[in-house]
């Protein structure tokens, strides 16, 4: 069991190290390039506002389900009749608080065409995850490595044909940003339904089945969760939102170019996080001290951060230059900003999956809302002003109150001392070794 847990862990790190990077930085980047600035500000900005919502298409949902299948896998077949007639209704709600809020904020057909489009893909990427938590909680990794990937090779293959056909002299189109959109709506569907037709013959899948008693419990129980992941999303995603409003299109389309580079080098973050949450649960619940723990991740996950940070900064100009190649420029001290946001947000994930695991989620909210608070404030007053500039200073500024307000109270909760900022020694190393394995085999 510990070999095979460990080896699906592998695969699944290893599909996403060599399939995302080359999405973000290759397709998104070419997309980006292709259409121009200004269409493509205006789809990150209505696909930041279809992303701030999302939570409504899960409310933790999926995390309940990949825990409960695998201690019950006899339950599959009818936690899936159930949830997936749950996630039809919550499909309705989603629809309609993210419309209600677009007619209030002026938007128009234009960005209702688009917002449509991008809502289907956030309801059938919501299903795909809810389908793999069945894979991994039935512990067929292979199907999950699989699943986790083929949803962007699809799209790297569709993209890739629109944009560089016409350059081979294959076929001609003049290459849209809705050709982007319905590369994504076909690549997320195909692997839904191929992630369906696969769980539902193990399932022994039959019909949907309604049970509000079944909603409303999960629904008690994900409710902290699912309002952390929407005030996280919120702070993360409303500067485009924030710019189309009070700027233009452009700036929206500069500040998204500046941002993908921090978001892949987020993801290399969030991997290196990955075994800090059971590590951290079981270190919690036998009344032990974190603070090794804490010690041995804090000095890889700085160095990473700061080295990266700093080392963009000083080569912001030709990374710019060789993403992009029209006014390259404007991207630059929009960038030299942003990128300082991979240091909070490495410590956000050590001290908020530590307070996590110590199921503190009150304070993490009253956190989030805070920064988001502060990320609004900030964004008025800086955007007219100084347009995607401003913006990355808001989220900067958002990015270090969390870190900082989590570290502060890690400190105190778990009475950590000085001594975790020092190097962490071998002896650490063994001991969160040990601990994997333990939780492993449990």
């Amino acid at each position: 069991m510990e070999k095979k847990l460990l080896s699906g862990l592998f695969w699944v790190l290893l599909a996403n190290l060599l399939v995302k990077p080359f999405w973000i930085l290759g397709v998104e980047v070419g997309v980006q390039n292709a259409v121009g600035n200004e269409a493509y500000g205006f789809y990150y900005a209505i696909f930041s506002f279809s992303y701030i919502f999302n939570i409504l298409l899960d409310l933790g949902i999926t995390n309940f389900n990949t825990r409960n299948i695998a201690q019950h896998p006899q339950l599959i077949g009818k936690h899936l009749s159930g949830i997936l007639g749950i996630k039809i209704c919550l499909l309705g709600l989603y629809l309609a608080v993210t419309f209600t809020v677009g007619l209030l904020m002026g938007y128009g057909s234009d960005e209702f065409r688009l917002l449509v489009l991008l809502c289907l893909c956030q309801f059938l990427n919501s299903l795909i995850l809810y389908l793999r938590s069945n894979f991994e909680g039935l512990l067929l990794f292979k199907w999950d490595s699989l699943l986790s990937v083929l949803d962007r090779v699809l799209m790297i293959l569709i993209c890739g044909m629109l944009l560089w056909g016409p350059r081979l002299s294959i076929f001609k189109l003049h290459f849209s940003i809705y050709h982007f959109v319905y590369a994504q709506l076909v690549a997320y569907g195909a692997t839904a339904l191929l992630a369906f037709t696969v769980i539902a013959r193990k399932a022994k899948f039959r019909r949907l089945r309604w049970d509000w008693r079944f909603f409303l419990v999960i629904l008690r129980k994900s409710a902290p969760f699912a309002l952390l992941v929407l005030l996280m999303a919120s702070y993360n995603r409303i500067d485009p939102i924030l710019l189309r409003q009070l700027a233009t299109d452009a700036d929206a389309g500069v500040y998204a170019g500046a941002f993908r580079l921090l978001d892949a080098l987020t993801m290399v973050a969030y991997l290196v996080s990955v075994p800090l949450l059971p590590v951290f649960s079981r270190i919690c619940r036998e009344g032990e001290s974190v603070a090794e723990v804490v010690r041995l991740v804090f000095w890889p996950m700085m160095i990473f951060a700061v080295g990266i940070s700093l080392c963009c900064t000083f080569g912001a100009e030709p990374l710019m230059g060789l993403l992009y190649h029209e006014r390259c420029m404007l991207y630059v001290p929009v960038f030299r900003i942003l990128i300082f946001g991979i240091i909070p947000i490495g410590l956000t994930y050590i001290f908020g999956t530590l307070l996590t695991a110590g199921g503190h989620l009150r304070q993490l909210n009253l956190f989030a809302a805070a920064s988001l608070l502060l990320n609004v404030v900030v964004n008025l007053l800086l955007i007219p002003h100084y347009g995607a500039v401003g913006s990355a200073c808001a989220s900067l500024a958002a990015q270090s109150l969390m870190a900082v307000t989590q570290m502060i109270l890690s400190v105190r909760l778990f009475r950590l001392p000085v001594a975790i900022f020092r190097l962490p020694r071998p002896s650490d190393f063994r001991r969160v070794v040990s601990i994997l394995r333990e939780n492993n085999k449990n």
